[in-house]
């Protein structure tokens, strides 16, 4: 019983995250917004195994296969509740999908895309930030709109896709 009672009055810990209000004073204002993930990219293989996988393993909604040839992949995207999953197999011999998939033979996670409320304005604060974009100006993405792809070096080893919200 003396047990019992020690584990009776034992205070719980608590630990608070910082007042939102503390995040953003730290953070400088900028011309452009950062908005929601809007996908997580995934290199795989074989595109058919990797379709079947989400739509009749996990029972998840599966797109059909769209070509892109300005970006040298197909792609598929998986439904989720909160984002979607962009699967990405190569189209044509100089896709970057294909020299990716050469270092990583199974796949695995290309790219995150997240939203941007004015591409142009953010494209502009990151280039005099430093940050390297991959192309000169936005292409249009797999859901028709801008986006650009921000140098893996200069964020943390993720290549980051932004697009237009």
């Amino acid at each position: 019983s003396g047990f019992l009672n020690r584990f009776k009055t034992a205070a719980p810990t608590v630990r608070t995250l910082p007042s939102s209000n503390s995040f953003s004073q730290n953070i400088p204002s900028c011309l452009w917004n950062l908005g929601r993930l809007n996908h997580v990219a995934i290199a795989v293989p074989d595109l058919e195994k990797a379709q079947s996988f989400y739509k009749d393993v996990l029972g998840a909604q599966v797109s059909e296969t769209v070509a892109l040839p300005e970006h040298g992949v197909y792609t598929v995207f998986v439904e989720l509740g909160n984002t979607k999953l962009e699967l990405l197999h190569p189209l044509g011999e100089k896709s970057p999908i294909a020299s990716f998939l050469q270092k990583n033979k199974t796949g695995g996670m290309h790219h995150i895309c997240i939203e941007v409320d004015d591409i142009k304005a953010a494209m502009t604060e990151l280039k005099e930030k430093k940050i390297r974009i991959l192309s000169d100006e936005p292409k249009i993405g797999a859901h028709g709109k801008p986006v650009i792809f921000l140098h893996p070096k200069d964020c943390h080893g993720v290549l980051v896709e932004l697009e237009q919200a």
